[in-house]
């Protein structure tokens, strides 16, 4: 294998595949990037086995070939060579053996693992095939994510559930994510190619990855899925991932449908006042408590440490007087994501379920469990 390939495009492309390789591997191979040439396109591959990235390249290809080497130290040569050089990459043996990497007066010599090792990570059939804007694809990410659960005893609620509901004659594509304490829910109109797709939940690297990639993504991305894997492609990129096995819980049930208080208040300002109160507090995940009146809400923080906090805002509120605490961190996350200017409360009593929404964007509903105060 020999290539000539532009340093800049070189690097894009690496910086995409290697961040899916872990920092440490028990199997060797894992920690390598597969670089494969051959008409004029060279192709990277990494994996850590439940996920696999692949990307095309335009490239000068003066022998066909193919090569493993370490994905994190060809990213840092890369990354370090001068931009705008032409960089000439040859294995001198076949085997395994070496990968010489050369830019103007820089070589390097990389130790190769054989291409055979390898894993190849088969897609299998994805019958179900649909295509999602790619800010589309990173609202349903960006809405929902923060409330993935990291506890992985409960691993089902390990990533975002997307699937295909049908309520008041009205389809649409959901996605949900919940850790128990907090539910985060966003919809947007069905895609062609969606309506009959099972209900599955995307890991939690998956998404992280997949978020990364978008970044350098326009125009539309082709989704692909069965009932154990999802594909998404766009740009010569292909991210292939496994699906979580499991039942994601009915998340239905715990969004209240009573609530008839209603609180509005201004998102940045509620956010602020958050923020201010809760520096009192040993950690952000202490209790909030929120003292709401007619047209008034008092926030409070009570250290037994350090001190008290309290910052009154204007609001708008005509029920009757409640008392209730939110985790501090919770609430951040929550009104990080409310892109109207006011956010809406819809509670019932201290001990339930509160449903928050985005005044502005009918599109997205979250659910906030209170905590004791």
């Amino acid at each position: 294998m020999k290539i000539n390939v532009e340093r800049g495009a070189f690097l894009k492309a690496l910086n995409h595949v290697q961040s899916v390789v872990e920092r440490r591997n028990t199997i060797p191979i894992l920690s390598n990037v597969m670089i494969e040439a051959a008409k004029g396109q060279l192709k990277l591959t990494a994996t850590d086995l439940d996920i696999e990235i692949v990307e095309s390249l335009p490239a000068d290809v003066l022998r066909n070939g193919a090569a493993t080497a370490p994905a994190h130290m060809l990213y840092d040569i890369v990354r370090k060579l001068p931009e705008g050089a032409q960089v000439q990459a040859e294995l001198l043996t076949a085997e395994g053996g070496r990968l010489a990497v050369s830019a103007g007066h820089s070589r390097f010599e990389l130790a190769c693992l054989p291409k055979e090792d390898f894993p190849q990570m088969a897609a299998g059939a994805l019958p179900h095939r649909f295509r999602l804007a790619a800010d589309e694809l990173k609202r349903v990410i960006d809405k929902t994510r923060f409330a993935i659960s990291t506890e992985e005893t409960r691993f089902y609620l390990n990533g975002i559930y997307l699937h295909a509901t049908k309520e008041d004659k009205a389809r649409a594509l959901r996605a949900v994510a919940t850790d128990g304490h907090r539910l985060a829910r966003f919809e947007l109109d069905m895609p062609d190619g969606a309506g009959d797709m099972p209900g599955v939940i995307v890991p939690r690297k998956t998404v992280t990855e997949l978020r990364r990639l978008l970044d350098d993504a326009d125009g539309a991305i082709e989704i692909s899925l069965s009932d154990t894997k999802i594909q998404f492609g766009f740009g010569g990129l292909e991210l292939t991932s496994k699906l979580i096995d499991g039942t994601f819980p009915d998340y239905q049930r715990v969004i209240p449908s009573g609530n008839d208080k209603v609180l509005s208040v201004e998102s940045k300002e509620f956010a602020q006042s958050v923020d201010r109160v809760s520096t009192i507090s040993a950690d952000k995940t202490r209790a909030v408590k929120l003292n709401i009146g007619k047209d008034k809400v008092t926030l409070s923080v009570v250290n037994p440490e350090s001190g008290t906090a309290t910052e009154e805002l204007g609001a708008t509120y005509s029920a009757s007087p409640i008392e209730i605490g939110f985790n501090a961190r919770y609430l951040l996350d929550v009104t990080g994501q409310i892109e109207g200017k006011d956010v809406r409360f819809l509670l019932s009593d201290a001990g339930s379920p509160t449903i928050i929404e985005d005044t502005e964007d009918s599109r997205t509903l979250y659910v906030l469990m209170p905590m004791r105060v």
